[in-house]
């Protein structure tokens, strides 16, 4: 029953959209939703590629293309590192970790949300935003504490004048 809502919810959304729901898009969106690891483009074609050996990596491109338009699933960027996808809709932020590239979901209260897009002028319209915290995961930290750094640490602290 589960299986059959979601499809319905598939190709409700795609026919509001103008489009239809192709075995490659379900399929595309199945692999995003079963591990939710904010994958590249080529994480998502070697994943599907499991599953079926007859989709081109440009097939994908265009199906993440897609469900990002339709609103199904989220781009996320980070510089200038290839993109990633997300399936989670509901308000959160992002950690990416420093040393190995992970992506994590990091939940925030609609109160927290709420308080930050009132932080801006009134002459700003906000539309989207992003929020991005950066750092090490837990299992880096682990990996970091084992053995010595490479690099020199630096630290900075922030302190607000009195006035």
């Amino acid at each position: 029953m589960e299986k059959d809502k979601v499809r319905n919810l598939l190709d409700e959304t795609f026919a509001k959209s103008g489009l239809r729901m192709t075995r490659q898009r379900k399929l595309v969106y199945e692999v995003l939703m079963a591990k939710r690891d904010h994958p590249t483009a080529e994480e998502v074609f070697r994943r599907v590629k499991e599953r079926t050996s007859n989709i081109s990596l440009a097939t994908v491109y265009n199906c993440l293309e897609k469900l990002v338009e339709c609103g199904l699933i989220r781009q996320v960027n980070r510089d200038r590192e290839s993109s990633r996808f997300c399936g989670n809709l509901s308000e959160h932020g992002h950690f990416h970790c420093n040393q190995c590239g992970s992506v994590y979901d990091i939940d925030l209260t609609r109160s927290t949300l709420d308080q930050l897009v009132s932080k801006p002028s009134s002459e700003f319209q906000i539309e989207q935003f992003d929020i991005t915290f950066r750092g090490l995961c837990p299992d880096c930290q682990q990996t970091k504490t084992s053995r010595p750094s490479d690099r020199p640490q630096t630290s900075f602290t922030y302190e607000p004048t009195q006035h």
